[in-house]
């Protein structure tokens, strides 16, 4: 299994303006560029971390082999937009929708039909769109651990490699993913 990442997220889950308040930092725009890199940087760990996406984001999951049910990474999901499957002549077919039934909460695929004879790497690529939606969808405790996260890049900009502040730890708890 890989993803690949075919479409970033559009916007961040926290401005430059709110990471600025955040750390106190007045309105000149002697540190914006640090700052603005450190947002995406942030946003990345607690990703990671809970293994979710937080921003609407599309990325293709490829598996070697097709199976009835097909977990979907980085929940929320919110749309398959194809699934396609490779001959061993890399010949691609893309499924019609009817050949397959998406569980959004449970972020899986459940393939109707079995396809046979398939090649023996990424047989098979899901696009699909994950995300709460827009950065005002981000709950409010991935938005506040990713300012802490923030905080503690910027307080350690000095190539310090340093963990991810336990209080930020905290608050992405409840949004970590368990796969049973």
């Amino acid at each position: 299994m890989s993803l690949e990442l075919t479409t970033p997220p559009a916007t961040k889950p926290v401005t430059l303006a709110e990471a600025k308040a955040w750390l106190r930092v007045e309105s000149g725009a002697d540190e914006d560029d640090l700052i603005a890199s450190l947002i995406p940087a942030a946003r990345a760990r607690a990703e990671a971390h809970t293994g979710r996406a937080f921003v609407t984001q599309h990325w293709t999951l490829w598996r070697d082999h097709a199976a009835s049910c097909i977990a979907i990474p980085l929940p929320p999901l919110q749309d398959v937009s194809s699934v396609t499957v490779y001959a061993p002549d890399d010949g691609a077919t893309v499924l019609s929708s009817g050949d397959y039934t998406v569980d959004m909460p449970g972020s899986r695929l459940l393939l109707k039909t079995m396809p046979f004879n398939l090649r023996p790497i990424n047989a098979v690529a899901i696009a699909f769109t994950a995300g709460y939606g827009d950065a005002g969808d981000v709950p409010s405790p991935i938005s506040q651990a990713i300012l802490q996260i923030i905080s503690t890049l910027y307080e350690h900009r000095g190539g310090d490699v340093v963990p991810t502040p336990d209080n930020a730890l905290a608050l992405l708890a409840p949004y970590r993913v368990m796969r049973l």
